[in-house]
């Protein structure tokens, strides 16, 4: 019996022993669970920093090449005023980034930087064949801007392959981004200028060896940038000799896309953009007419984030609620023709065109890819288009880029482009 009583004891004291431990020791797996997050958490700051930090080394050591100060303003266009080394490898080629003259819509003078890509070995004895690359959307802020990212060539892989078939490539930042000056964003005719000056530029660095037949190829915002400078070509470069287009996912048809992506993410990540380019080209345009005053108090600084950044922004005050737009632009007349003068123009009959489109595409709404298609078609324009099945509007350059070289080869070798106006849109377009 006494045994009995000085079990139930001890038991009894080991009870309240244990109810006198920590919280953590009575739960030690949550305590390592616990534990495991914050040093995790930790981890991912430490990543984060180290970054950011790597970031900011980079963008002081280049900082000085895209200061214009002092640079002359006026001069011939497609001068290059400064040119180093990209400082990233290349397989079949060497990488430079360079500063060049450019203008915006109103032919006044810019200043702008962007890359050029020259082939080792080429089977081009002489004047080189040219592709002008025109990127989408990446943000304003000036370490945004292609030329200055530390890997320059990340997104546009198959340059490498470019280089291989002996041909020149250069890739405009657009004046503004990433020099000092206003980014004429989906502003047509600055963009234009900025590729067309481009391919001058390429022509006037004595090791590219370049001539004066090229391809343009932009994606998204720089499909639209592609087909405004097929347009203009003839009228404002025209010792150059154009052979094709390629645009892919173009934002050609700017009305129903604005339109129809009026309320969503796109508000967030599009708007700042817009709302800080749209107003400098055209003083008739007012932001506090359709933008919330969440949208005024931040537009600036979201137009300056890199795009990754302002659609995870976009994201989280999408899903909080907030609304970047008060009203939708394009029921505004000022908002709408603007929009309707910056939409892409029909490319004439003799000019080869390839339209490149995802099914599946959420940025670039496709039925929009078709629209423009049906408005070219019926003016009669020598189009050919590529239709990819689940792939994601980022991602469209790097999966159709064989059948953009291939395409290309052929402009080059003077083959005839394959008309695709008699096949039906697998996807219906839009309305204006």
């Amino acid at each position: 019996m006494v045994m009995f009583h000085d079990k139930i004891n001890i038991m009894s004291k080991r009870k309240r022993h244990y109810k006198h431990k920590s919280f953590f020791f009575r739960h030690r797996i949550l305590k390592y669970i616990l534990l495991t997050i914050l040093f995790l958490f930790i981890a991912v700051i430490a990543v984060i920093a180290i970054y950011e930090g790597r970031i900011y080394y980079h963008q002081s050591k280049i900082k000085a090449f895209y200061s214009t100060s002092g640079l002359p303003l006026k001069g011939p266009l497609g001068q290059v005023l400064r040119q180093e080394p990209l400082g990233v490898n290349v397989s079949n080629g060497k990488a430079y980034r360079i500063l060049y003259r450019s203008q915006d819509a109103n032919n006044q003078y810019t200043l702008s930087s962007g890359m050029v890509f020259i082939p080792n070995n080429s089977s081009y004895s002489s004047n080189r064949p040219v592709v002008a690359w025109a990127h989408g959307t990446l943000g304003l802020g000036d370490e945004c801007a292609p030329s200055r990212t530390l890997n320059p060539v990340s997104s546009i892989s198959w340059v490498n392959d470019m280089l291989a078939k002996g041909w020149v490539v250069t890739a405009t930042d657009y004046a503004g981004f990433g020099t000092p000056g206003n980014n004429g964003y989906l502003v047509g005719g600055d963009e234009a200028h900025d590729v067309l000056n481009s391919v001058r530029a390429a022509r006037n660095i004595k090791s590219a060896d370049a001539g004066n037949k090229f391809v343009i190829w932009g994606h998204s915002q720089g499909g639209n940038s592609a087909l405004f400078s097929a347009s203009q070509v003839s009228s404002y470069a025209k010792e150059l000799k154009l052979l094709g287009t390629v645009a892919s996912a173009p934002a050609a048809e700017l009305v129903p896309l604005l339109n129809e992506q009026n309320g969503t993410v796109a508000d967030w990540v599009i708007g700042p953009l817009v709302g800080s380019s749209w107003p400098e080209a055209n003083n008739k345009l007012n932001n506090q007419e359709i933008m919330t005053s969440t949208g005024l108090n931040n537009y600036k600084r979201i137009a300056n984030q890199c795009i990754l950044q302002s659609t995870l922004v976009g994201f989280i005050r999408q899903s909080l609620g907030l609304k970047f737009f008060e009203v939708n632009p394009i029921s505004i007349p000022e908002w709408n023709e603007m929009a309707t003068k910056q939409s892409a123009p029909i490319l004439k009959p003799n000019q080869p065109l390839l339209i490149i489109e995802s099914k599946t595409d959420k940025v670039v709404l496709p039925n929009t890819t078709s629209l423009y298609i049906q408005d070219s078609c019926k003016q009669k324009s020598n189009l050919d288009t590529l239709w990819l099945n689940n792939v994601a509007h980022q991602n469209i350059p790097k999966t159709s880029s064989s059948q953009v070289i291939q395409w290309i080869g052929d402009r080059f070798n003077n083959l005839p482009n394959q008309n695709a106006c008699s096949q039906k849109l697998p996807i219906p377009p839009a309305t204006n």
